[in-house]
C-alpha cells in the first residue's frame, strides 16, 4: 500500500450532489484514494442551487463529480457536453472536469447492463420497472440493449411514464398489476430514511417473479430485496450496482483501475462491513 499524501494545495477535490446525500461514495473513493496513495479527497454534498453548485465545479477545479436523483436530467444543460453513455439516455450520474470543460457521463447504465449479464438474466423474459427517472432510464437502457423487446414502465406520472416507454419502444401502466418475470425498482422506495416497511411491488407480484432487481444502495436490504430473497429468487442489489458505477467514476477522475482486491476492501468499507 502506498502512502497517501497529506491533504494540501494540490489535492484535487471529488464531490457527489444529491437531495438524500449518503457516506457510500465517500467512503468507497476515500478508501481508495488511501490504499493507492492518491492525492484526492472526496465529499458528498446537497444543494438547492444546482445550476450554482456546477459553476463551482467548474470555477473551482473540481475534479469529478457524482449525480444522485434528482438532479441526474436537470443538471444537462449546465454541462459543455455529454459522452455516449449520458447522451443515448439523455442522463448523467457523473461529471467530469478537464481544465473548466465538464463532461456528463453515465456508468449506472453499464453497471445494471454487467449485473444482469452475470445474473444470467434471459433477454426473453419481460419485465415490469417501476420508476422514471434518470436511473430507470439507465435501467431501460440496457435491458433493451440487452435484447428485451418486452416490458412495461410503471408510473404514477403518466406524463413521464409514457415518454419513456415510447422512448424505449415499451409499454406504459400506472400500476404493476401482474407484474412480469423480471421486475426492477428504479424508484427511491425503500431507500434509508423512508418507510422501512415500503415495498416497490405487491408481494403477489414479487412471488410471481423469477428476477428482482433493486436500484436503492442504502440500505444494502431494501424490503423489496428481503421479499424476494425470503421468496427464492434471483436478486439484483443497489449496493451491487452502487460499487461497479462508483468504480467506473473512480477511474474517470483518476486514470487509474484498482485491482479487485481493492475495490471489495473499499465496497465493505463503505457499506461498514469493516474498519
Amino acid at each position: 500500500m502506498r502512502v497517501k499524501p497529506p491533504i494540501g494545495c494540490d489535492t484535487r477535490l471529488c464531490m457527489s450532489l444529491a437531495a438524500r446525500p449518503s457516506n457510500f461514495g465517500s467512503r468507497f473513493h476515500n478508501r481508495l484514494y488511501e490504499r493507492l496513495g492518491l492525492d484526492y479527497v472526496y465529499k458528498a454534498f446537497t444543494t438547492t442551487d444546482l445550476a450554482g453548485a456546477v459553476t463551482g465545479i467548474r470555477a473551482l477545479g473540481v475534479r469529478g463529480c457524482a449525480v444522485s436523483m434528482p438532479f441526474k436530467e436537470a443538471v444537462i444543460p449546465l454541462l459543455d457536453g455529454l459522452a455516449g453513455s449520458a447522451a443515448a439516455i439523455d442522463s448523467v450520474n457523473t461529471i467530469v472536469n478537464d481544465d473548466g470543460r465538464l463532461t456528463g457521463y453515465n456508468t449506472d447504465y453499464s453497471a445494471v447492463r454487467d449485473l444482469l449479464d452475470r445474473a444470467g438474466v434471459d433477454a426473453d423474459m419481460p419485465f415490469s420497472l417501476r420508476g422514471s427517472g434518470g436511473m430507470a432510464k439507465a435501467v431501460v437502457a440496457a435491458l433493451r440493449d440487452r435484447g428485451h423487446r418486452r416490458g412495461t414502465i410503471v408510473a404514477r406520472n403518466e406524463e413521464k411514464g409514457r415518454a419513456l416507454a415510447d422512448a424505449y419502444g415499451f409499454d406504459w401502466q400506472a400500476e404493476s398489476g401482474d407484474g412480469a418475470a423480471v421486475i426492477v425498482n428504479a424508484t427511491p422506495i425503500g431507500m434509508s430514511g423512508g418507510d422501512d416497511t415500503a415495498l416497490a411491488f405487491t408481494p403477489q407480484v414479487v412471488t410471481r417473479c423469477s428476477v428482482a432487481v433493486e436500484v436503492v444502495a442504502l440500505p444494502a436490504e431494501t424490503p423489496f430485496l428481503r421479499a424476494a430473497r425470503a421468496a427464492g429468487k434471483v436478486t439484483i442489489a443497489g449496493a451491487d450496482i452502487a460499487v461497479l458505477q462508483a468504480l467506473e467514476q473512480f477511474v474517470l477522475y483518476t486514470g487509474v483501475r484498482p485491482d479487485d482486491d481493492d475495490v471489495a476492501h473499499a465496497a465493505a468499507f463503505a457499506r461498514g462491513e469493516i474498519d
